[in-house]
């Protein structure tokens, strides 16, 4: 590190070496644009935003408030659609609030900040009055560095980036004005009235009911050809008829959208000629992401959004975000300086103890300093308002382990996970967490308390183990394909604690898990080194697509048994956009910067016979799902006898039709039956009742050959009705063989069968 003096030189700009960006020192001349005559009110500190309103007097504004707990001055930038720039200082400060009311000010108005303190990057000082900043309350963005594929411009960074001595590269302040490079935010009007949102009626399906379904706006809508085509890609278009009647026809109950808050693109990607397509890179946390708009970005995209909500209700259907609160898109202290970064850059951000460095436990060069009561309320005012005022219905929280860190390590007790817990509005809400982040002890599933629901990779490890030949036995996936007990029976945790998945945007599609063994991410460009290398996949014989019809008929089977497995299991099953017509992403398992054919749906899959099969069988075991109580269990079961002729809830059988013991469990297996009962179940219908269903067994065999297997005989069963054979293309029309009890069948290589009991005692057909 420089010494002392050294780097007081080069933050003032001095010295031999002093870059030509940072001789200015902060002290730019006022443009033609600025002016004084722009009248500016007291205001009010509360609430932080930009708000709308018409006061008691008649006098039409907005009013301004920015919290910057360590700034010397605030400015209010207005900006006109010719992008002519009028500054307002905000003199009124209040709880280190900024605020002030102008006159005038009315929806649509594009506005940002330019914030003065001291540049200090050794102490975390980064102020830049040079910057524009983005309100982190804004509630609509319109335009945004890195829209247009080309590098970020140098001006949009608070250091000058071409600074020849690199250990200190970040520390010279760059003096450039970036406002014509960087979003602005758009004054929108909260209250204005709209008929077609106060008569939505939000679904509240309980968590036990649930069917979730992972889509991105862009990629579910851009090339179905039912949608018109200046809608695809948009929320208008997720709102069409055409894309609600997949959903409803497939039956799921809940859209968990990949991140719509507005985000930014990494310059790595930009210099690529590739843009971020998942979104995990947020700028404004209460913004919808103005690119999936198709009515316009200064503020029409806040409506068209809240009525894809509307339609999505009205079909039965909840919508539940994927929110991105654990880092922004401002990256390490070598990032652009977009917003908090500016506003202060000490409150808002983990540094470590060099306080030039940001502490990252998310990968993605900085956290968010969740401990901080701003920070804090950040998250809580942003969830709240997208809950009260967008109409979402929950929230899956990425990297959720670094939110709930309290000062270093992960602690159930954080704040942020006290504060949802007692907030009147978000612990009614749907939450998922992923229960880890990249940090030490960041893995925590199984940890989160009460309240929260979890995305269970060990689901999806044990799964997919099973069907690849991979699993030393099958003590794991008992207790996978039953609820996860293991994990979640505590503190009053149920079954619909573990969101079960096989796939999620992250890594292979369900198709590429059966089509390839290695990862192909050539075109991300970064020499195929990004993504996980752990994908516990089988190309099935042959890496990649082919015309042998032998490996393709197998993958297909692999596909059923795997959407099979997981719409049978006890818990939230969470299916992947395209998974059920067979989508291909060509081997890429870290898609997040495809934003064209690899990463968009192709629906012309569901007019090829084999995939519409697939459809259909999907769309008919999620229907069995629905119908049966017994696949939802609102409880964990006890594995105990409840009447006299020794029946259980739940109990597991061999090939040779008998219990499994506890040398079973150890032993390597290909194949587990799974005899659920329908006798009793946990809880009692809308009129009191208790629950009654039918009883089934599940009949998993993983092994390359056929198998003989003893059904189990009374007083588990009387016959067995066959309802799904995976072994078979075309499951259109039901099996409906029926077999009598204690009788030898033949499982076919690679294949679950789900079979009615018909006679144990409970309903029959």
């Amino acid at each position: 590190m420089a010494s002392a003096p050294e780097q007081e030189a080069v933050q003032e700009g001095r010295g031999p070496s002093a870059h030509p960006a940072a001789v200015l020192n902060g002290r730019r001349r006022r443009t033609a644009d600025d002016t004084a005559q722009t009248p500016v009110w007291p205001g009010a500190p509360m609430p932080l935003g930009a708000r709308f309103r018409v006061g008691p007097d008649g006098v039409a504004g907005t009013n301004f408030a920015l919290w910057s707990g360590g700034a010397e001055a605030v400015e209010l930038c207005l900006f006109s659609a010719e992008g002519a720039e009028t500054r307002v200082p905000l003199t009124e400060l209040t709880h280190e609030i900024w605020h002030g009311f102008v006159p005038g000010v009315l929806p649509g108005q594009r506005y940002g900040y330019r914030v003065h303190g001291r540049w200090d990057p050794w102490t975390g000082a980064r102020w830049n009055p040079a910057k524009l900043l983005l309100d982190p309350y804004a509630r609509a963005v319109d335009g945004g560095a890195g829209n247009d594929y080309g590098r970020l411009p140098p001006e949009v960074y608070g250091h000058v980036r071409d600074w020849p001595q690199q250990q200190v590269a970040d520390t010279v302040r760059d003096d450039r004005d970036s406002a014509p490079y960087v979003p602005k935010g758009v004054v929108v009007h909260d209250d204005a009235p709209d008929d077609e949102w106060l008569d939505d009626r939000r679904p509240k399906t309980p968590w036990a009911d649930s069917v979730i379904y992972e889509l991105h706006v862009r990629g579910f809508t851009k090339l179905h050809p039912g949608i018109p085509e200046e809608l695809r890609g948009t929320y208008a278009g997720l709102a069409h008829p055409a894309a609600i009647e997949h959903l409803v026809r497939l039956g799921v109950t809940a859209v968990e959208l990949l991140p719509v808050h507005q985000f930014a693109h990494e310059d790595h990607l930009l210099r690529r000629n590739l843009r971020n397509y998942w979104g995990y890179n947020s700028i404004g946390y209460f913004a919808p992401h103005a690119a999936y708009a198709a009515s316009g970005t200064t503020g029409q995209q806040v409506g068209e959004f809240k009525r894809m909500v509307r339609a999505l209700h009205a079909a039965g259907i909840e919508v539940i975000l994927d929110v991105v609160y654990n880092h922004t898109a401002e990256a390490s202290e070598l990032g652009p300086m977009l917003s908090l970064r500016g506003i202060d850059n000490r409150g808002y951000y983990r540094l470590q103890h060099d306080a030039r460095r940001y502490a990252d436990y998310t990968g993605c060069g900085n956290t968010l300093h969740v401990v901080q009561p701003q920070v804090l309320r950040l998250i809580t005012d942003s969830l709240r308002y997208w809950v009260t005022e967008m109409g979402v219905d929950g929230f899956r929280f990425d990297l959720a382990a670094a939110l709930a860190r309290s000062m270093h390590d992960v602690d159930m007790l954080s704040p942020f996970l006290a504060v949802i817990a007692q907030d009147p509005v978000l612990r009614r809400v749907k939450l998922i967490a992923e229960p880890w982040d990249v940090g030490a002890g960041g893995y925590q599933v199984g940890a989160f308390p009460p309240l929260w629901t979890e995305w269970n990779d060990r689901y999806r490890g044990a799964v997919r183990d099973f069907w690849r030949g991979a699993l030393p036995d099958v003590r794991d996936l008992g207790y996978r394909l039953s609820g996860s007990s293991d994990l979640y029976a505590w503190g009053g945790r149920r079954p619909y604690a573990s969101v079960n998945f096989v796939t999620a945007h992250d890594g292979f599609t369900l198709r590429d898990l059966v089509s390839y063994e290695r990862k192909h991410n050539e075109a991300n460009g970064e020499g195929n080194r990004d993504g996980t290398d752990d994908n516990r996949s089988w190309n099935c014989g042959a890496e990649g697509e082919t015309d042998d019809e032998g490996v393709r008929a197998l993958r297909r089977r692999q596909l059923r048994n795997l959407l099979t497995t997981l719409l049978l299991s006890t818990g939230v099953p969470m299916l992947v956009a395209g998974d059920e017509l067979g989508r291909t992403q060509g081997g890429n398992n870290n898609a997040y910067c495809q934003d064209n054919e690899t990463g968009w749906l192709d629906w012309g899959l569901l007019r090829e016979p084999g995939w519409k099969a697939l459809f259909d069988l999907t769309s008919r075991l999620i229907a069995l799902r629905h119908e049966h109580p017994v696949l939802r269990r609102r409880a964990f079961f006890s594995g105990r006898a409840h009447s006299a002729d020794g029946l259980r809830d739940l109990a597991w059988f061999t090939a040779r039709g008998t219990e499994m013991t506890e040398q079973d469990w150890y032993a390597p297996a290909a194949t587990l039956g799974m005899y659920l009962s329908g006798r009793d179940i946990p809880g009692r219908d809308a009129r009191g009742v208790p629950v009654v269903d039918e009883s089934f067994l599940v009949v998993l065999h993983a092994a390359d050959h056929p198998l003989s297997f003893v059904l189990p005989g009374p007083p588990w069963a009387e016959r067995y009705e066959v309802v799904v054979d995976t072994s078979r293309e075309d499951q259109e029309d039901p099996p409906g063989v029926e077999h009598r009890a204690g009788t030898e069948i033949t499982v076919p290589a690679r294949a679950v069968l789900l079979l009615r009991v018909v006679g144990d005692g409970g309903t029959e057909a």
